[in-house]
């Protein structure tokens, strides 16, 4: 599949996969590919599909289109062209060519024609009925091969089936280890895993015969170890002594080691590891056998070889996926510090712009005093007034960031109080007039004729109300005659209660829908947290409500919070209850919710 990639720009980092004919290019939400670029025109350019890929055409810009430094009015991308659009630098990768043969055509699923059509089912298994039914019961006249290439796929049917059903490295290892005894008469064991930065090898599982628990410390040859990782070659040895790949200064034959299977747990790129066992032959076992005790084989060695191969790939695909979630919380926790850093960057600013006021307004209030001069000393009232206004605007700001935070992290249970949705709903029109008059955007309000008396959390449904009324104001920022019209209704056939906000501002693609409620997703640059609408529908969840979103590219968005309408018990209701007081002071130019964007 075709795709774009910005590697320079407001948007790096950004890819867009490009499935349709035609893709549009520019700095509006109902474009395909939307950049947040000042630079890049409202519809800059297309991208159509073509036979062999794609075509850049400009639309007619403001600051035209370039591949590859060049400037261009339409021309066929290649895989690995470098696009610049404004400041933003896309680049493109071209669709790869489909290597495998279709064969669709070639294989046909025929129907049942009737019952007698001469095919019936002999036999089935499932995975679930474990390794016993691998393999029919070897009976008498079975041979000893058969007998064992029985049990050696059981063994490694049983060690594919470990290795697949564990995520836990630990647990993995002491599984495979313990089958291992199951299958062998060893002595002794351990699995040793290779340590990425040093490259040593740590033993993880060790065991003793019949899962004797002992403190004996199992001792292994150096020798050994370095043979089987340098080499990645498994080694059986029956007599230490007599093998002459041993020097007889080495570890194994000073150990006296009689016999022992050490394998690599070669994965897909490297030896990740060793298993080792062996077995200890006492001179008393030796006089009883008459010096014969060859407990393991070549048969042994190619078993373990193989148990250790797919211990290797699950110990890389259990290493992999501990990697991936630990690089998806890395990248979660570096989103949210980026994200945090900028906005709490930017009211910081707002807090140093004030702060400056007030020193300026302070020096000039000292300067007229001293000069005994009315009016500067007003003039410096003025200013000190000014700039305590700035920072109790960005103070408004930190609060309501907290706040969204913490409502958003918590789990909470909603402290429901006969409330007006009407009242609520008004009080939150109210408080964001101001922010509508400094947009140019109409707010309406349309309240419900007939809205009983509702159990609900009034606090936390001004805030979910807030964030969107906020989202629908900032949508119509570049609209030429921006409307938000807000509505309650009152549905009785269904019990639902709702409060309707529409806009008439970009509206939303299709495809953007879901992701709006994504924690950290806001299209309003360095004005937004992206966690307004996170919290909104948080808040409608918990009052076993939902947020439900109908929107069209160019046309607008319509927002409908809707939620069980519960009426307080007439019972419980002693006397009439005071309507919840919310905060009515209005919230100056400048400050406002900072929701998440759609």
């Amino acid at each position: 599949m075709a795709s774009l990639f910005v590697i320079q720009g407001r948007d790096q980092g950004t890819r867009f996969q490009l499935e349709e004919s035609i893709h549009s290019i520019g700095r509006t939400q109902n474009n395909s590919v939307c950049l947040h670029d000042t630079e890049i025109s409202r519809a800059h350019a297309e991208l159509v599909r073509r036979e062999d890929g794609y075509v850049l055409r400009d639309l007619s810009s403001s600051n035209g289109s370039f591949v590859n430094g060049q400037p261009t009015t339409e021309r066929e991308l290649v895989s690995g062209d470098q696009i610049q659009l404004g400041k933003s630098l896309l680049l493109y990768t071209g669709v790869l060519e489909n290597t495998y043969e279709d064969i669709a055509d070639q294989v046909d699923i025929v129907p049942r024609a009737h019952n007698n059509d001469g095919s019936r089912i002999v036999a089935a298994l499932s995975q679930s009925e474990g390794s016993e039914w691998l393999l029919p019961e070897a009976d008498e006249s079975s041979s000893p091969y058969l007998a064992r290439a029985r049990s050696n796929l059981q063994i490694m049917y049983r060690t594919a089936l470990a290795v697949s059903h564990t995520m836990d490295i630990d647990q993995l290892l002491a599984r495979i280890m313990e089958m291992i005894f199951e299958w062998v008469d060893a002595d002794r064991g351990c699995i040793m895993l290779k340590d990425i930065e040093s490259e040593k090898l740590i033993p993880k599982v060790r065991r003793h015969r019949r899962g004797i628990r002992t403190e004996e410390k199992i001792t292994i040859s150096k020798t050994i170890l370095d043979y089987v990782v340098e080499r990645n070659e498994g080694v059986l040895t029956s007599d230490a002594r007599d093998d002459k790949r041993w020097d007889p200064a080495k570890s194994i034959v000073k150990l006296g080691v009689r016999e022992a299977i050490c394998v690599p747990m070669q994965g897909r790129y490297d030896v990740v590891g060793v298993i080792y066992i062996d077995t200890s032959i006492t001179p008393q076992r030796m006089l009883m056998n008459e010096g014969k005790v060859d407990q393991f084989n070549e048969e042994h060695l190619r078993l373990m070889i193989a148990i250790a191969h797919q211990a290797a790939l699950a110990v890389e695909d259990t290493s992999y996926y501990k990697a991936m979630v630990q690089a998806e919380r890395l990248a979660a926790v570096g989103q949210t510090i980026a994200s945090l850093s900028h906005h709490i960057k930017n009211i910081l600013q707002g807090v140093r712009g004030g702060s400056y006021l007030i020193e300026l307004g302070l020096g000039d209030h000292g300067r007229a005093n001293n000069e005994a001069d009315g009016e500067a000393a007003n003039a410096a009232v003025d200013t000190i007034r000014k700039g305590w206004n700035i920072v109790e605007r960005n103070q408004e700001r930190i609060s309501s960031l907290v706040m969204d935070m913490l409502t958003f992290s918590k789990e909470r249970e909603p402290e429901p109080k006969p409330s007006d949705l009407n009242s609520i709903a008004e009080e939150a029109i109210e408080l964001m007039q101001s922010r509508a008059e400094e947009l140019s955007v109409k707010l309406h309000w349309a309240p419900a004729e007939t809205m009983p008396t509702l159990m609900f959390d009034p606090e936390a449904m001004h805030s979910a109300l807030l964030n969107v009324i906020t989202n629908a104001l900032d949508a119509c920022d570049e609209a030429e005659e921006g409307l938000v019209s807000v509505r309650s209704e009152f549905d009785a056939a269904q019990n639902m209660a709702r409060i309707v906000v529409e806009d008439n501002g970009d509206g939303i693609a299709p495809e953007e829908i879901d992701a709006i409620f994504n924690v950290f997703v806001s299209h309003k640059g360095g004005r937004g947290t992206g966690l307004g609408l996170p919290v909104s529908r948080k808040i409608l969840e918990e009052h076993g409500g939902q947020i439900i979103v109908d929107s069209e590219p160019g046309r607008g968005s319509r927002f409908t919070l809707e939620f069980p309408a519960h009426q307080p018990d007439p019972k419980k209701q002693s006397s009439p209850q005071a309507q919840p007081t919310m905060a009515t002071a209005k919230i100056p130019p400048g400050a406002h919710s900072d929701a998440s964007s759609h």
